[in-house]
């Protein structure tokens, strides 16, 4: 994990590697505060496999953090900070973390956190006054690099085991997909907690190239540091993509820097592609597919603003170098191209299991291969289609409804800014297709159903739609929290378990 970093420091020692708020850091700065921070944490007491959390905004400190605590053998435990207080609790008691860097109080925190230590002045204070600490070079590479607990919305988190080869198998996925220079400028646009956060960073220092760091998601804040700092590339999920079409198309940047935006987290709506191409007509447009669990890059699309007009542009991408994907039946029989099954992954990329909980392992990885309870199929060239999540299928009268499907068939209304479509009880179909749409312009539920009708079978067409002015409910890595929206309708019945 430090091995990205110390390739920087040879070869780039007095570049800038990182852009956040007022501060600047080259390479040799960064190398000389992660190794400070090694030193601290040895002087506290900690050990090889110690785990050391983290929760708060994206910052210099936070990259820094992902790249020491691994590179010094420890195991880093990156938190969601719009977690309430007892989420936080339980996964830092689940980890058993022994040092927790933070900018929040968190009340009731479990006895295993020795020291609380202040993201700002507290972290500044600690490197001043430590000695540097050397990176150990006999670090296997099926060591422990970091817990990285999932969402939690279908029950207690589980912390996502995945190891030095597991993120370095990633970084060079991502490599092979897209060439890393020394001129690349990235955005770090997602939290730093989920993988669409992080995924860039040792790719990035890998190549001698920058970071810039956006503390929170905001729209306009993003467009002006692309602009300000010459950004080249970024990863966003769906809805912060969707935030940024709307904010250059009624405001527009300079934004002739940006090469690439890839997206990547949750199914994206081919209008939302359509928009963005309208938006950042000169910028490539790339999609990636996969999960915590695989590190998360399991599919690859590049110039997906190339096939918006054609069947492929529901596709989430081929095989990422490195990656194996297989569509198996419920017998878990592999099934042939076409037909819709489980997507299961393989690769080096692949976690090592669920921390503590052996059960949810065996039943995730079989064989090697990781269950994604994603159900999607494939085509003659081997391109991947997710139809839905296993838990978001809608059952109707016997039919199966993907969710996604309507969704997408939501937003080529115009006046569509946001949809999320899920199942309620309905006493004679079972399940009924139901929708919650944010409209940007007036529009009747009426005018939305007939739109559907015109484009999709009649069971599939939602048999209600409400219209809200509130933003859809979001976890903190930006994806729709379907499992809120689903919950006041199921509420006290016994037939479903909603999903996340």
């Amino acid at each position: 994990m430090i091995g990205p970093l110390w390739r920087a420091t040879q070869i780039a020692a007095h570049r800038t590697a990182i852009a956040c708020g007022d501060v600047e850091l080259t390479y040799a700065q960064t190398w000389e505060r992660c190794s400070r921070l090694v030193g601290a944490l040895r002087a506290l007491g900690m050990n090889p496999g110690d785990r050391i959390g983290i929760v708060g905004a994206n910052c210099h400190r936070y990259v820094e953090l992902y790249q020491a605590v691994p590179g010094g053998a420890m195991a880093l435990v990156p938190l969601n900070q719009r977690h309430t207080d007892a989420e936080l609790n339980y996964a830092l008691a689940d980890s058993q973390t022994r040092v927790l860097f933070t900018n929040r109080v968190i009340d009731g925190l479990p006895s295993c956190v020795e020291h609380v230590i202040d993201l700002e002045d507290g972290y500044e204070k600690l490197l001043c006054e430590a000695e540097p600490g050397d990176f150990p070079d006999d670090l296997l590479d099926t060591t422990i690099a970091g817990l990285f607990y999932t969402g939690g919305t279908t029950g207690a988190s589980k912390g996502v085991m995945l190891t030095h080869r597991n993120l370095i198998a990633n970084a060079l996925h991502f490599q092979a997909f897209y060439s890393f220079r020394p001129e690349m400028c990235w955005l770090i646009a997602a939290p730093l907690f989920h993988a669409a956060g992080s995924i860039a960073v040792l790719p990035t220092v890998w190549a001698g190239g920058r970071q810039v760091v956006l503390p929170a998601f905001d729209a306009a804040h993003a467009l002006d540091l692309i602009e300000r700092h010459g950004v080249t590339g970024t990863l966003l999920v769906p809805t912060m993509l969707a935030a940024l079409n709307e904010e250059q198309l009624a405001r527009q940047r300079d934004a002739i820097s940006l090469k690439a935006i890839f997206h990547g987290g949750s199914p994206v709506a081919t209008e939302t592609l359509r928009r963005a191409h309208t938006a950042f007509p000169t910028t490539e447009l790339l999609e990636m597919y996969g999960a915590t669990e695989t590190a998360p890059i399991a599919t690859t699309f590049p110039h997906e603003e190339e096939c918006l007009d054609s069947p492929r542009a529901r596709s989430c991408g081929q095989p990422a170098v490195g990656v194996e994907i297989r569509i198996l039946g419920t017998d878990g029989i592999e099934l042939p191209v076409g037909e819709v099954g489980e997507v299961a992954i393989r690769g080096d990329n692949v976690m090592i299991g669920y921390w503590n909980k052996p059960e949810q392992t065996a039943a995730a990885l079989v064989d090697g291969w990781y269950h994604s309870g994603d159900l999607g199929y494939l085509d003659d060239e081997g391109y991947v289609y997710l139809v839905d999540r296993a838990k978001d299928m809608i059952v109707s009268g016997g039919e199966n409804v993907y969710s996604v499907e309507v969704e997408d068939v939501l937003y080529r209304h115009p006046a569509v800014l946001e949809a999320a479509v899920f199942g309620v009880p309905d006493p004679h179909w079972g399940e009924a297709v139901f929708a919650v749409v944010i409209p940007r312009t007036e529009v009747s539920e009426r005018e939305l159903i007939d739109h559907c009708r015109a484009a999709i079978a009649a069971y599939k067409v939602p048999k209600q739609i409400e219209l809200r002015t509130d933003p859809l409910p979001k976890s903190g890595a930006g994806k729709v929290l379907k499992r809120e929206l689903r919950e006041p309708y199921w509420s006290g019945s016994e037939s479903r378990v909603g999903g996340s």
